[in-house]
């Protein structure tokens, strides 16, 4: 097996990732171009995401559909000339959205390198037209997910995936494992899922022709090697980008990762029917006591029916995206308590590509630092 020592580039598929650190796809709003422009201008792999990147467009409420697609051909655009031609662009689209053929359709055709899907089974995106010459990346959480992903896929249209993502139970947002599992701690750790993935892979292909890139609570450059050693080709960070200066979103929405700590994550119930990690907000407090009716339903989710469902997620996440944080969701990692201080995506590559000791030592003194700091700002 190849087992890269360092940050080596990437081959995926006939494109060269030149730094293996990926972008994780952040909605709404959270992930647009401004950061996936700044990412790729590092020689990564930003990401896009596409959940209702239309939010802000004025026919957003009458069209939805329409401004999502147009806004998100515009940001993959932004990112493209913000990206000073180097790295890849990735658009994250969730299998639960109504329109996910749609989506797909627009990010392959308005420039996107790859499309990664989590959020359920991508198990027809290779059949959706245009995708032929874009890398189609799924999103798993265990090898068996991968290994069904693996057969229908090669079974149905002959193709198998470019990469996969495997996340474990310390990323942020939308999490493949259930609930009950995730409360009673009885799930796989993302070095042991990305052992597995890596098993099956083997099973059809040469490891380095469909690459690994390990997701969920990697924050430094020690978390990444240990991920490498094991047959990794990549790493993805999504809570620690959120403190980039780049990001798409929100002072208030920023400040809430930065002042949370390890207290102020939970797990919630999504309309998804999927279980969420984010920060302890008002909203999500009063939708654990009571049901918080949607006053206008924007059929964004499959399976979300407005009758029944605890929030909106949608205008929740608009909200905090909005610096709204009262009123908000806001997703986020388990270490996101680590994440203390606003940075620039440069300076992120630049500490996760440096000697990995002077790396673990410099680390320890920034988090030292924004802990006192922000002791003395009450956290606000």
């Amino acid at each position: 097996m190849n087992k890269p020592a360092s940050f080596n580039s990437l081959a995926i598929g006939e494109r060269v990732l030149e730094v293996p650190i990926v972008q994780g796809g952040m909605g709404v709003g959270i992930s647009m171009g401004e950061l996936a422009g700044a990412v790729m201008s590092c020689g990564g792999m930003g990401t896009i995401s596409a959940a209702d990147p239309g939010f802000n467009e004025p026919d957003y409420e009458s069209s939805p559909l329409q401004a999502n697609l147009r806004a998100l051909a515009a940001e993959i655009r932004k990112a493209r000339v913000l990206s000073c031609g180097r790295g890849l662009l990735a658009v994250n689209i969730m299998v639960a959205c109504s329109d996910y053929d749609e989506l797909v359709k627009t990010a392959v055709e308005a420039g996107a390198d790859a499309v990664v899907s989590g959020a359920g089974m991508p198990l027809g995106l290779p059949g959706i037209p245009g995708t032929e010459n874009a890398l189609l990346a799924p999103v798993v959480s265990s090898g068996r997910a991968a290994r069904l992903i693996i057969q229908k896929w090669e079974r149905k249209f002959g193709r198998l995936p470019d990469f996969i993502v495997c996340e474990g139970p310390l990323a942020g947002g939308h999490l493949g494992f259930t609930r009950e599992a995730l409360d009673s701690g009885d799930v796989q750790s993302i070095d042991e899922i990305v052992t597995d993935v890596i098993a099956e892979v083997e099973k059809v292909a040469a490891p380095e022709e469909i690459p690994i890139v390990a997701a969920g609570g990697i924050m430094d450059r020690s978390d990444a090697l240990r991920l490498f050693d094991l047959g990794a080709g990549a790493v993805q960070l999504g809570t620690r980008f959120i403190a980039a200066r780049e990001c798409d979103a929100s002072d208030g929405f920023i400040d809430a990762v930065l002042a949370a700590e390890e207290k102020d994550i939970l797990f919630i119930k999504s309309p998804t029917g999927l279980p969420g990690r984010a920060v302890r907000t008002p909203l999500i407090e009063e939708a654990m006591i009571h049901r918080i009716p949607p006053k206008k339903c924007l059929c964004c989710l499959k399976k979300c029916d407005p009758a029944t469902t605890p929030y909106c997620i949608t205008k929740a996440l608009i909200n905090a995206q909005r610096g709204d944080t009262e009123n908000g969701l806001v997703f986020c990692g388990a270490r996101a308590g680590e994440v203390n201080r606003r940075t620039s995506v440069r300076e992120i590559f630049d500490e996760l590509l440096e000697d990995q000791n002077s790396g673990a030592d410099k680390n320890a003194g920034v988090r030292t630092e924004v802990k006192n700091r922000g002791a003395d700002d009450d956290g606000e």
